[in-house]
């Protein structure tokens, strides 16, 4: 089979800068491709053409909407993708994420549910989290009664500085910002900070126990200590100059593992 790396979620801009740091020739889509796996071997459409090209190796990044069996069928091709694709897979849905990842933080605490047309009743302001995407997206601070339209978590609302710890390569620690209650990576007031160890040492566990590739921990800093907020499976790597040359060396260096 000629050998042929699939890169898949980078923009325009992005692809070229992976593509350049790769030992093979790069099949781009920035969207997800229509893939063939037969007889153990994977193809994917041509950007160009209507052939369908055998790859040998597969770079993801980005979440999708439709995601989930897309990530499926390279799990079950089996061959070299990065990152993991059974992790990927079984990290994407963001409610049984968090729940696998329970096991394994220091820093769970309690949390609620409520299926579609149930009403949850909360003693304190709460969050009310549903869906499967991440930046802050559904997330609505309620207080007394949330009826629920779809699967929906709740944890309380606590006050506190909010900290990822993203881990690519070396463990980095970003100061998330935002204008209101919801903190992003892409706030404009973003940065790094030191690492803190305790928080380094859980996402280490987590990112163990779920068996990521790379990980990104969102945790809440309160006056009685870490509280986990969610994990991203796919961290942002383009939001900082230093995080995006970092993950195009690990790319760069997995490319060439035999």
């Amino acid at each position: 089979m000629e050998d042929r790396i699939l890169l898949v979620g980078f923009d325009e801009v992005d692809a070229p800068q992976v593509a350049a740091r790769m030992p093979q020739e790069c099949v781009c889509h920035d969207m997800l491709p229509k893939i063939v796996v037969e007889r153990g071997k994977l193809f994917v459409e041509s950007p160009r053409t209507a052939r369908y090209l055998p790859v040998s190796r597969v770079i993801f990044h980005g979440i999708f909407e439709h995601d989930l069996e897309f990530l499926a069928g390279l799990a079950l091709w089996g061959g070299p993708c990065f990152p993991n694709a059974r992790a990927m897979m079984d990290c994407r849905l963001r409610l049984p994420c968090l729940v696998q990842a329970l096991r394994f933080t220091r820093f769970g605490g309690e949390r609620g549910y409520a299926s579609p047309r149930a009403d949850y009743h909360a003693e304190v302001e709460s969050v009310a989290k549903w869906g499967n995407w991440h930046c802050g997206e559904n997330k609505e601070r309620f207080a007394g009664s949330w009826s629920a339209t779809e699967p929906t978590l709740f944890e309380p609302f606590l006050a506190g500085e909010a900290m990822r710890v993203v881990i690519v390569g070396e463990p980095r620690q970003i100061k998330l910002a935002g204008s209101g209650w919801l903190k992003s990576v892409h706030g404009a007031g973003a940065e790094f900070v030191s690492s803190d160890p305790q928080l380094v040492e859980d996402t280490r566990a987590v990112q163990r126990g779920l068996g990521l590739d790379v990980i990104a921990n969102d945790y809440l800093i309160t006056p009685d200590g870490p509280y986990l907020l969610e994990v991203n499976h796919i961290p942002s790597v383009t939001c900082f100059p230093e995080l995006w040359q970092e993950y195009l060396g690990v790319v760069s260096a997995w490319s060439r593992q035999s």
